[in-house]
């Protein structure tokens, strides 16, 4: 068996890709089938003996979709869109024309028809200052365009839906919208008919515009957001070195990433980035491992450590041999996790999908049988001029009081209404799907350096080894030294000074002692700043210090150490409040960290965390995520570095910080301006009113076609000769419309 991923093109909707799974699992040789909307892509695991992938292709094309093995050499075949970024513009840029020109028309009728009904309902509302005849006219010429050109993805679904009797929701959208418009073109160029017939003057070209314009308006926005998704895998990609400095016949040359060979032996300065991964074999330095890491201390290196590609050199020249290239990389495998993470989590949205496949077929019987009916029954009793009236009434009724424009107000007005007000608080939601699995969620996982911690290392501690040498003596001494040092913990001793406005001092003979510190000549007192050794190291001060997972250095001078400081990142001044709100919701708290075990648990008592996970790997942490997940609990995943995108694209749901990576910000579906986690709280409620919001949206959406549909059948007309004239069927699909559209807006007064 073989299983490979392929491209998928022309899903427009999550039962779309019901229909290409169902399609291909029923092949002979085919084992299994993953179609993913979100993506574009399927995985499938078949026999190649019996099927190849031009089968599987020629058994959709006939449905409107295409399937193809992805080209390797394609770099965009590795971004999530499965189509490059110029193609990918092309369409995003149609379907932007396309909105721009259906939505101010859409909104212009929408107000004339509400008006109209209104004029004809309520006799202190005035009629519109408009001849029928002229409006019929210009509503037509309006309908003819935004249904055979904005509408021409939903009259393709319903030729599919004729020809393949497979449906989804533009199958919904084109028949409803399609209906409309036959008959009033046939009620507006043949009036002769409609006397005939006596069948009202009315038209529903406005129908035909409304639905299509705010439905089109939706799509536009998912593609949009899909475009974004393949966005933050390319950055990923841009992330690697372009080339390597490799050491080839006893001469430094450079080479593109490309061509490293494993084994090579590669050359890195400071400042330089890493190209591959691999191990030193001469040298040591400091690298800034943040990228992957997540964590802001740098990493000391020496013989026999491990580097990994697209991190930073900040200090001293290394050699090092490749051990991993390409796709094995371990930014490589963080961009496939990413990718194989991002599934296609459907949104409640994807009740109507699912519905449309039982509904469109059942409204068409319904409104078929009634036509059947009238035609029968009601022609032995009424005649059959009067029973064709009421059965086209009662036809074109059903299909337009069917018409799924409050269908497909429920989820965007929602949505829209909550992500405004999520603004308003400084949480930024990328889609629906986060707000409705966020309202699931029963354990947060957190990443500590820069989510639960600020992320920036400060001067925590200091000690006084001598009664002659005070703290503010201390701190300017060393700070200083420290002002010539690249090292990111040597800023911290600087900030101090600064905060104490202490005026440094004159520094000669500056060194760096790689892996150990600093040292020069201040006042003509020799100066070392460096770790502490051995002995040093079995001081109560130092190791409680240590314990507490914080980094330590001395100052010595003339040979004497004089003090102790220590250095440390600092818990966020919100972190505890915030997790004590998650706790109150019955949510359990976790956190997720690289960091050293004494780190991760002091920061974990402080802010009165559940659980710590530490000292993990960057490819473990969507494992521990899954892990999670495996034992049935909803996780949402907190983040901020390169390192969480793949645990925050694995979590139901992804939380970012603001203030961390634009990566960690693309996989998510949350973000946190400022970084302050105790918007998490607030995010919780929101999306459990949203959510709420939607299901009293969806149930208007349906309760007008179950209470509308058999009142339109003509269920009334024997009892008391009650039959539903299409003006009031699409008074009622208004009204629909209406009531999921004030519901939604009652979302802003809601408190956070």
């Amino acid at each position: 068996m073989l299983r490979q991923t392929l491209n998928v093109k022309g899903m427009h909707c999550a039962s779309c890709a019901a229909i290409i799974t169902k399609k291909i699992s029923k092949l002979d040789g085919v084992k299994d089938v993953s179609v993913n909307f979100a993506t574009e892509n399927a995985t499938v695991e078949f026999d190649p003996a019996k099927i190849a992938v031009h089968d599987m292709d020629q058994a959709i094309g006939k449905l409107g979709y295409n399937l193809k093995a992805p080209d390797q050499n394609d770099h965009s075949a590795h971004t999530g869109i499965n189509q490059s970024k110029e193609d990918k513009m092309k369409e995003l840029s149609a379907l932007k024309a396309k909105t721009l020109f259906a939505l101010p028309i859409t909104l212009a009728i929408f107000i004339l028809m509400m008006w109209d009904i209104a004029g004809r309902t309520l006799y202190y509302v005035p009629n519109l200052p408009l001849p029928m005849e002229l409006f019929n006219i210009v509503s037509m010429l309006l309908a003819t365009v935004v249904l055979f050109w904005v509408g021409q993805p939903f009259l393709h679904g319903v030729m599919t839906f004729i020809r393949h009797r497979v449906a989804n929701m533009d199958t919904l959208i084109g028949i409803g919208t399609l209906a409309a418009y036959i008959y009033s073109l046939v009620i507006t160029l043949l009036p002769q008919l409609r006397l005939i017939f006596k069948l009202p003057e009315y038209t529903y070209f406005d129908v035909t515009i409304v639905v299509i314009g705010f439905v089109v308006l939706g799509k536009y926005l998912e593609t949009r957001s899909k475009f974004r998704t393949g966005e933050a895998i390319e950055k990923l990609l841009n992330l690697q070195a372009k080339t390597a400095l490799v050491w080839r016949e006893e001469k430094e040359i450079e080479i593109s990433i490309n061509e490293v060979k494993i084994g090579e032996i590669i050359i890195v300065k400071p400042g330089a980035k890493i190209p591959v991964d691999g191990k030193i074999i001469e040298g040591q330095s400091t690298i800034d491992e943040s990228m992957v890491s997540g964590e802001s201390l740098p990493v000391d290196k020496k013989i026999g450590d491990l580097v990994i590609g697209a991190t930073i050199n900040k200090q001293g020249s290394f050699k090092f041999s490749a051990t991993k290239i390409g796709g094995d990389t371990l930014l490589s495998q963080i961009i496939r996790m990413v990718e194989e993470a991002q599934g296609s989590k459907a949104p409640i949205q994807a009740l109507a999908d699912k519905v449309s496949s039982i509904f469109v077929p059942l409204v068409l019987g319904i409104a078929l049988l009634t036509l059947a009916l009238w035609l029968t029954l009601g022609v032995s009793n009424l005649g059959f001029s009067t029973a064709l009236s009421y059965g086209i009434l009662s036809f074109v009724g059903i299909l337009v009081i069917a018409c799924p424009c409050a269908l497909g107000l429920a989820t965007p007005t929602a949505i829209i209404v909550g992500v405004g007000k999520g603004a308003e608080y400084g949480i930024l939601i990328k889609n629906a799907e986060a707000l409705e699995k966020l309202s699931k969620i029963d354990t947060v996982v957190f990443d500590k350096t820069g989510t639960i911690t600020t992320g920036k290392p400060v001067l925590s501690d200091l000690v006084s080894l001598n009664d002659q040498w005070t703290e503010a003596r201390i701190i300017k001494m060393s700070a200083s030294l420290e002002k010539l040092s690249e090292h990111p913990l040597a800023q911290a001793i600087v900030n101090k000074a600064q905060e104490q406005s202490a005026s440094l001092l004159e520094v000669k003979n500056f060194k760096a002692l790689e892996g150990v510190g600093v040292s020069g000549i201040i006042d003509n007192q020799a100066v070392i700043i460096r770790k502490p050794n051995l002995e040093e190291s079995n001081n109560e001060v130092i190791k409680s210090l240590q314990s507490e997972g914080k980094t330590v250095v001395v100052l010595e001078v003339e040979k004497t150490t004089v003090g102790i400081m220590a250095l440390s990142d600092t818990l966020k001044s919100e972190a505890q409040k915030a997790i004590a709100k998650l706790h109150d919701k019955g949510i359990k708290v976790v956190m997720l960290t690289g960091d050293n075990h004494l780190a991760a648990k002091y920061i974990a008592q402080q802010a009165e965390i559940d659980t710590v996970i530490a000292e993990i790997l960057p490819q473990e942490k969507a494992q521990k995520i899954k892990e999670l997940q495996a034992q049935g609990r909803k996780v949402a995943m907190a983040g901020d570095g390169i390192n969480d995108a793949p645990a925050l694209a694995q979590a139901d749901v992804g939380i970012a910080m603001a203030t961390g990576t634009d990566i960690a910000i693309e996989s998510a579906g949350i973000t946190l301006l400022h970084g302050d986690i105790a918007k998490i709280s607030q995010a919780f409620v929101l999306s459990k009113a949203t959510l709420k919001t939607v299901k009293q949206n969806l149930f208007w959406a349906f309760i007008y076609n179950i209470i509308g549909i058999p009142i339109a059948a003509g269920v009334l007309f024997p009892i008391w000769g009650i039959i539903l004239n299409p003006i009031f069927a699409g008074l009622a699909m208004a009204g629909s419309s209406v009531s999921v559209v004030l519901n939604s807006l009652r979302l802003k007064t809601k408190k956070l």
